[in-house]
């Protein structure tokens, strides 16, 4: 992976996330960190609509237990049909909102998702793989400073998360 290409054949949907960044990448640049991230929203789908990517933000998906339905929850961004887009505005990201990711993949059984903090000084992203999908088992995932992190996965608790202990950022000019 190098600077000016966000794709990673190791990681599944790599070309349709390597877009997403790139576009949260153009918006960050022109809109700098402090805003609140409806802000960020409405230029992250001006920008899908500029680059042609189909998406649905604020979108609604029912949450299950045991096969009845206990609520609902939105995606700021569902693209494509395939990805999740956490978004975030916040100074630090904390593994509370790695986890949440990760949860809300689970909870909808969908592959990969995107956590985008447009809140920091500089970019930061991660992707992110349900971990109970066969592909990403013991995989790793790919932070935005372009380090491979570790994505260790824990059976024995149910709804159990994974840990990244890298701090992760995208210095844009």
């Amino acid at each position: 992976m190098n600077e000016n290409n966000y794709t990673n054949e190791k990681y599944p949907l790599s070309d349709l996330t390597g877009k997403i960044i790139k576009c949260a990448i153009e918006v960050h640049k022109h809109l700098g960190n402090g805003f609140q991230e409806v802000i960020y929203q409405r230029a992250l789908a001006i920008e899908f609509a500029i680059q042609n990517i189909d998406f649905e933000r604020e979108f609604e998906m029912p949450l299950f237990y045991k096969g009845e339905q206990i609520g609902t929850r939105r995606v700021d961004f569902f693209v494509e049909g395939k990805v999740m887009v956490e978004m975030k505005a916040l100074t630090q990201l904390e593994e509370v909102h790695l986890a949440q990711a990760i949860n809300y993949l689970e909870a909808y059984n969908m592959e990969v998702g995107l956590l985008i903090n447009f809140g920091s000084k500089s970019l930061e992203f991660k992707r992110v793989m349900n971990k109970k999908s066969k592909f990403s088992r013991n995989q790793t995932n790919q932070s935005s400073d372009g380090k491979l992190a570790k994505l260790e996965s824990r059976d024995e608790e149910p709804g159990g998360g994974a840990e990244i202990r890298i701090n992760n950022e995208i210095k844009i000019p």
